[in-house]
């Protein structure tokens, strides 16, 4: 085994340009028992490809995904495409003895996620590594409120509130994306953000969802058409043709968790005046936590143990060394940004692709999280609403 582990990016758009900024700096501020490089980006459109090749520094480029898959000298295949493809380059990388490391959500439904975790297992056995980039969890704040979780400070987890507020569709003209066509993005914010929360709080709680309730809503049905390549093409886009939105814009459900506590998500980019307020609170009955990535070097910690005349929420400044990830970056106070969530989880990743540690979260829990999901739109379409999570409790 070589010291190099070479990358194959799919993907050149936003998420593929966050994870090549990634796989560059993890190794320049971690020690790494294998040096990541970062060999091949992939497009669907050659030049385009070409052209984000080289402004990433990645020496090769393609517009076909399969090349990436066939050359012996890649190690890992990173996916930063629509979900609707996340299946298929996965499946074929695993059988090839890539490891994969894929955005979220798995799938954009729960047999494909459900498929994509049992060829993982397979090839787990080999070992290839395989984790679904639920980045938040990287968030140092995130990572000591499960600390303080495991270590009971808070105690039995009674509620669980979550909100992931959005606003780039707030106007009803706002142009039509990928992200609204359901064969491509599976659903809308339920999926898109949405799915960040469910992953949060099963992760932070400790604790599967095994029952929903929910509503979803789609505001505006139609937006502008704007083609890839030429935009509008000097037009205004309320003037522009229009294309159904068959996603939803926003999701609202209850959670019943398996350890009985009661959770609540809403899920919208639809809440103006909010760009992106990622919020989670846990109340136990011996305190509570409370997030909000909006100040994400910040968590609020109330401790109910304390006598009555000293409780009260406190604010935890998440930048001293000896806070999850910390240490590896700037002096205490100076705080981190939304790209070192995606160079904690690479660190995380060539950890567990070198067997320093288990591989979190793996296929089979980032499926979990889509059968929720899968369960928020069957209660949503359904009359009695109370709809089992399916695979929880067999």
């Amino acid at each position: 085994m070589t010291t190099t582990l070479r990358v194959a990016i799919i993907g050149g758009g936003f998420m593929g340009r966050m994870h090549a900024h990634a796989w560059r700096t993890a190794p320049r501020f971690f020690d790494l028992a294998r040096t990541p490089e970062v060999a091949l980006l992939v497009g669907r459109d050659g030049d385009r490809a070409a052209a984000a090749a080289a402004r990433l520094d990645v020496p090769e480029s393609t517009d076909d995904w399969r090349e990436a898959i066939a050359r012996d000298d890649i190690d890992v295949v990173d996916i930063c495409t629509p979900g609707d493809t996340h299946a298929e380059i996965a499946l074929a990388a695993l059988a090839a003895g890539k490891h994969v490391l894929c955005e979220k959500p798995l799938a954009n439904s729960a047999a494909d996620a459900d498929r994509m975790a049992a060829a993982a297992d397979l090839a787990a056995a080999r070992g290839i590594a395989s984790m679904c980039g639920f980045s938040y969890r990287r968030t140092p704040a995130l990572s000591l409120a499960r600390r303080l979780v495991e270590s009971g400070r808070i105690g039995r987890i009674r509620h669980v509130r979550a909100q992931y507020l959005q606003d780039w569709l707030s106007d009803a003209d706002a142009p039509h994306t990928w992200r609204l066509d359901r064969d491509r993005a599976g659903s809308g914010a339920l999926g898109d953000i949405g799915a960040h929360s469910v992953d949060t709080a099963q992760w932070l709680t400790g604790s599967w969802i095994t029952e929903v309730s929910a509503t979803v809503r789609t505001f505006v049905p139609t937006r502008p058409r704007l083609d890839e390549q030429v935009g509008l093409g000097g037009r205004g886009a309320a003037d522009a043709p229009r294309e159904d939105v068959t996603v939803d814009d926003a999701a609202a459900f209850t959670a019943t968790f398996a350890d009985g506590a009661l959770g609540v998500f809403e899920a919208t980019r639809m809440a103006t005046g909010h760009r992106n307020a990622n919020r989670i609170e846990l109340n136990g009955d011996r305190g509570s936590l409370s997030f909000d990535f909006s100040a994400m070097n910040e968590l609020w910690f109330y401790d109910a143990t304390l006598p009555a005349g000293e409780q009260g929420f406190r604010r935890i400044d998440v930048t001293e060394p000896e806070h999850p990830y910390a240490g590896a970056w700037w002096p205490a106070g100076h705080g981190l940004g939304y790209e070192h969530l995606f160079t904690h989880q690479i660190v995380d990743f060539v950890d567990a692709v070198t067997g320093g540690s288990p591989i979190a979260p793996g296929f089979a829990e980032a499926a979990r999280v889509q059968r929720v999901l899968a369960a928020v739109e069957t209660s949503a379409a359904s009359e009695s609403r109370r709809i089992p999570v399916e695979g929880v409790l067999s």
